[in-house]
């Protein structure tokens, strides 16, 4: 699919963040700026995903998180009869958002979500991980990037990053996944009711 009708798809999908919208209709008679969005998805690696946040494959948005938490939770299902995984995340623009997504699709994928009460540094998210002996880890931050970006780090089991060939299998699932049609998702209210998303506080 070229970088134009990438853009139209977009442009034409019922998009819940209305900012995304906008700036797809601002940029709609500059191809550079339709280029440099789509002409590729952002890369997924050892430290999961970064990138500016904005609309389409090649930025941070609430579907490129979606998609590569669906990855994931397509890998540990692969791997793991039940798994978790502990999220955190910073104070950077929409990462609490990026969180609480994370959570949902992992919830929807059967995979109970642990996600702190509050901003906490990625130390705490690595001690989260080992101390509820979960599988896998992500921290919603962009570290030292400037205030545009926005990043999802990827822990595995013992708290560090994630290793390569897990890396590169998880960015194989990603190929096999429609950014739109191919995510799972469950209400962030009825996953906690059915004990899917567990908040941490001071206990951990």
């Amino acid at each position: 699919m070229t970088e134009k009708m990438q853009y139209h798809r977009w442009l034409d999908f019922p998009l819940e963040d209305p900012a995304l919208k906008e700036e797809l209709l601002s940029i709609k008679d500059q191809d550079e700026e339709i280029f440099d969005r789509f002409y590729q998805e952002l890369a997924f690696g050892t430290a999961g995903l970064r990138g500016v946040l904005g609309a389409g494959t090649n930025r941070m948005n609430i579907y490129t998180v979606r998609k590569a938490t669906q990855g994931m939770a397509d890998y540990l299902n692969e791997k793991y009869p039940q798994s978790s995984i502990a999220i955190s995340y910073d104070s950077r623009i929409n990462s609490r958002l990026f969180a609480e997504e994370t959570a949902r699709v992992m919830a929807a994928n059967g995979i109970t979500a642990y996600l702190y009460d509050q901003l906490m540094p990625t130390p705490a998210l690595s001690f989260a991980v080992r101390d509820l002996k979960c599988q896998a880890g992500v921290m919603v931050t962009a570290s030292h990037n400037p205030k545009e970006y926005n990043g999802y780090k990827v822990y595995w089991s013992d708290g560090a990053q994630l290793p390569p060939q897990h890396a590169a299998a998880i960015a194989r699932e990603l190929e096999q996944i429609d950014i739109f049609t191919g995510i799972r998702r469950m209400e962030f209210d009825d996953a906690k009711a059915q004990g899917l998303i567990e908040i941490m506080g001071a206990e951990t």
